[in-house]
């Protein structure tokens, strides 16, 4: 027989393997936004199989499988999970092994903090691609070679384990990946057991004593699979659960990379930026086309006294995650590539227009910019906790959403939005805009109708030397002065909150816009941002079209005739009293607690997550010393081979090949009595493992090594192949822990030293004169080397 493992075995091993892998694959679906990342999961559990399956041909140990397991994870997966660093999309090149070495570390952080579904051109697809290339290398080999096969259940479960943790809570399929999982489990071991006893009943006829042993590996074997049906009944059910209750996974316990609230409104710094910088550049913007706005930041939660971002998690204006290539997926419009240079402007918040789909920063900071980059794709802003300030520059593609024309708006009604609840809003504003739009029929003319009732009515300041009187602020108080005033008059900041909140108590989703746009009169290739391009719009959502902008500022040239201008003192005299009790919201004791409840409660995940990190690093040394012993006395049997596979003389190089062949079988408990002849030990090998090839492999090394020529390299290569052979049976022939105790035998590596242990004794059965004549190399003098040699020892 060439090989120890039929040829249908082989295939049913290795099919069975495959289908369980499929299962986790399928569930990295919604992990992923295409198809894509299926070319490095199949592709690295192809390469797992092939190397399962080689090594139990070729026999090799675990050594050598880590090894090619590793060099297969470097040489195939710039190819198959980072092809954008391959050279022609396939070659490795220098990028790609760095990326591979460093990904098996960073590949899962950066996996679980990227908003999903994620792309599969930021690297993770090393994730999918590792994760399959060790699973279908462990399975594959358990499979082929364990007893029983059921353990190579256990990465293949594993795989899976991992998967879902690592996936999202909207599962692909489970009852379909449970139900498959289990089906592919119980059949391939139903089948393995019904080949098993044909095999057994053979071994009792030709060895009878060997049928209480055969019984035992039976009745173990029937335990395990009992365990495996359990098991995949298990997982069936699960998936049956799954499939109607929501699944918590890593990623909805992950800490967020950042809290946006902790950065004040950027509206507060309006005035600021027009005081201070009126004509000095802030930033340079090349390739925006005509019309279109750079966007700096979008509020839509309002408390009485600032508004910011809403703190609303997924969604909301405050749910911002780590850049990457594939931001905005849904997002439609004029794709555009714009170039910023950064000058004097100093915040966190980073300019960009329309709906950002990827950004490369340039420059010396460019990968710490990188890092500390984040977007949202709800209301298109970005933030980057490292701060933009001079010398930063970039380039980003975005999509520039087309603005529909009111006629298009004529029979479209407002987006089902959902908006933060205003708060502290003066009960007057309802009525205000009530009135506003009291002749406005359909939405858009509702939308209008507040604009210019702000934008018409009102009067232009902003408050600085020289203008009308005009304070700077948008809190409730200011913003009942602008409209309760006998003129309005304010700026950017004013109109935009007040038309905000005025469509707010009318139920349109309406949010502020702080940004920048050119003036009519600016034109060229590049827009020079300046204080006094700053401005502060409106958005309302409508449906099918999106985000709408409205301008309820008037033009600056719209200033008021009577410099002292004051509150009408005649229609409600309530209204004009809001100054005194707007001190009290200074007074806000109770926010105290709850923002340190917060605080509180994500230093107790952090807490909890640190715990977790703690006990795998701590079960990962556990692991490595437990796995330590294995290895150095595996990387010694292993030198040791190969400085006997490559004696100078060919002579030694069978000699080495021989003793190679005396010390696995003393690893595996047959030990030979030292200063015997070759034809002595393969009598003792030979009936000890039921291998009569030994007898004749010792007299052809005899015949190789006394011979009156030395043999060939050839002879050499088959001499060894031989003995492989051997050896391999050996090993089938022993139970799971006789082989795991042989690893870590080191008897054969102290012989000849002054370590060396002594030989253990051993009851030996004495032969008959008929067996001892029937042996195929039985010594044609009697053996009385075993008291002589024995005392020696």
């Amino acid at each position: 027989m060439t090989t120890d493992l039929p040829r249908r075995r082989w295939a049913l091993d290795l099919g069975a393997t495959a289908a369980l892998l499929v299962v986790p694959i399928i569930g990295f679906a919604p992990t992923f936004d295409s198809p894509v990342y299926l070319v490095a999961a199949v592709g690295g559990a192809l390469l797992g199989l092939a190397i399962a399956a080689v090594g139990a041909w070729r026999r090799w140990g675990v050594l050598v499988l880590a090894a090619l397991t590793i060099g297969a994870y470097f040489v195939f997966g710039a190819a198959l999970a980072l092809p954008h660093t391959a050279i022609l999309g396939v070659i490795p090149s220098i990028d790609s092994f760095v990326q591979l070495a460093v990904g098996v570390v960073t590949s899962w952080k950066s996996l679980l903090t990227t908003v999903a579904p994620v792309a599969a051109s930021d690297g993770h697809l090393l994730v999918p691609f590792l994760l399959s290339l060790v699973a279908g290398v462990l399975s594959a080999s358990l499979a082929l070679r364990a007893r029983p096969p059921a353990w190579a259940l256990l990465p293949a479960a594993a795989f899976l384990a991992v998967q879902i943790a690592l996936g999202t809570a909207r599962a692909a399929a489970p009852l379909v990946q449970g139900l498959l999982f289990a089906i592919v489990a119980i059949s391939w071991l139903a089948v393995r057991q019904a080949w098993q006893p044909a095999r057994a009943a053979i071994s009792i006829g030709e060895e009878g004593q060997a049928a209480p042993s055969g019984l035992a590996t039976r009745r173990l074997v029937a335990g395990a699979i009992v365990l495996a049906i359990a098991a995949t009944a298990g997982v069936a059910t699960s998936a049956l659960a799954a499939a109607n209750e929501p699944r918590y996974v890593l990623r909805d316990v992950v800490i967020p990379p950042f809290d946006v609230r902790q950065y004040p409104s950027p509206l507060q710094s309006f005035r600021a930026y027009v005081r201070d910088y009126p004509d000095e550049p802030l930033f340079s913007a090349s390739g925006l086309p005509e019309k279109a706005r750079i966007r700096l930041a979008t509020m839509d939660a309002y408390d009485g006294t600032v508004l910011n971002v809403a703190d609303e998690g997924a969604g909301s204006s405050s749910a911002f995650s780590s850049v990457r290539s594939n931001m905005s997926p849904e997002a439609t419009g004029t794709p555009v590539t714009i170039h910023v240079e950064v000058e004097a402007l100093d915040t966190v918040w980073l300019p960009d227009a329309g709906q950002m789909t990827q950004v490369t920063f340039e420059g010396d900071r460019a990968e710490q910019l990188r890092r500390t980059a984040y977007y949202n794709d709800a209301t298109g802003t970005a933030v980057v906790t490292a701060g933009i300030e001079r010398g930063v520059a970039y380039t980003f593609d975005t999509l520039l959403p087309a603005q529909p024309s009111d006629e298009q708006l004529a029979d479209v009604d407002f987006a089902p939005v959902r908006m933060p609840e205003q708060e502290d809003v003066p009960t007057d504003f309802a009525e205000i805009a009530s009135d506003m739009v009291a002749d406005a029929t359909t939405p858009i003319e509702q939308a209008r109708a507040l604009q210019q009732a702000l934008s018409q009515d009102g009067f232009f300041s902003h408050g600085l030397e020289g203008q009308v009187l005009s304070r700077a602020g948008h809190g409730a108080e200011r913003i009942s002065t602008l409209l309760n005033g006998q003129q309005m008059i304010g700026d950017d900041e004013q109109y935009a909150v007040a038309m905000a909140l005025l469509a707010g108590q009318l139920g349109m989703p309406a949010r502020v816009v702080m940004g920048f746009y050119p003036d009519e009169d600016q034109t060229g290739p590049v827009f020079t941002a300046t204080g006094e391009s700053l401005h502060a719009w409106v958005e309302i959502a409508f449906d099918r079209y999106g985000w709408v902008s409205f301008d309820p500022t008037p033009p600056e040239d719209q200033v008021p005739n009577d410099q002292t201008t004051k509150p009408r003192a005649d229609p409600k005299p309530q209204v004009l009293q809001p100054p005194p009790p707007e001190q009290q919201p200074v007074d806000l004791p109770p926010t105290v607690p709850d923002e340190r409840g917060s605080e509180d409660e994500e230093n107790d995940i952090a807490s909890i997550i640190g715990l977790i990190l703690l006990i795998i690093l701590i079960v990962l040394a556990v692991l490595a010393l437990f796995l330590a012993p294995f290895v150095v006395i595996g990387g010694l049997k292993s030198a040791r081979r190969r400085r006997r596979l490559t004696a100078e003389r060919s002579a030694d190089r069978i000699s080495g090949g021989w003793d190679e062949l005396l010390d696995r079988s003393s690893d595996y408990g047959t030990p030979v009595r030292p200063g015997g002849t070759r034809a002595e030990d393969a009598v003792v090998v030979g009936t000890a493992f039921a291998e009569p090839q030994v007898a004749t492999l010792a007299r052809r090394a005899d015949a190789d090594v006394f011979g009156p020529a030395d043999p060939t390299p050839e002879d050499v290569e088959e001499f060894w192949r031989e003995v492989d052979g051997i050896i391999g049976g050996m090993r089938q022939k022993v139970s799971f822990w006789r082989r795991l105790r042989a690893s870590l035998e080191v008897r054969s590596l102290l012989a000849g030293t002054r370590f060396a242990l002594p030989e253990p004794r051993q009851r030996r059965k004495p032969r008959s004169e008929a067996d001892a004549a029937s042996a195929p190399d039985a010594p044609t003098t009697p053996d009385t080397s075993d008291g002589a040699e024995g005392e020696r020892v």
